[in-house]
């Protein structure tokens, strides 16, 4: 059994993640989540290990919802 690996994991990442944008020009919103779709499906079947694919659920489900927390305005203390 694999298990997750949160660690930074690739080579040229940065390059990676330039081809990844480059693939959604020209894209519309739907066209773009379509294509997200199939690569994370293809990606899935990639793996193939369920509790992997769990444990990365698990992930992203948590790093989403810290990231919405940090983006929610929060009263200022006025100190009054």
């Amino acid at each position: 059994m694999m298990s997750l690996i949160t660690q930074l994991n690739m080579q040229d990442h940065d390059g990676i993640y330039e081809r990844l944008i480059a693939a959604h020009h020209g894209l519309n919103e739907t066209q773009s989540a379509a294509f997200n779709a199939r690569l994370i499906l293809i990606l899935m079947n990639h793996i193939g290990d369920a509790q992997v694919l769990e444990d990365a659920f698990e992930l992203a489900g948590r790093a989403g919802q810290a990231a919405a927390e940090s983006a929610t305005p929060r009263p200022i203390s006025t100190g009054v």
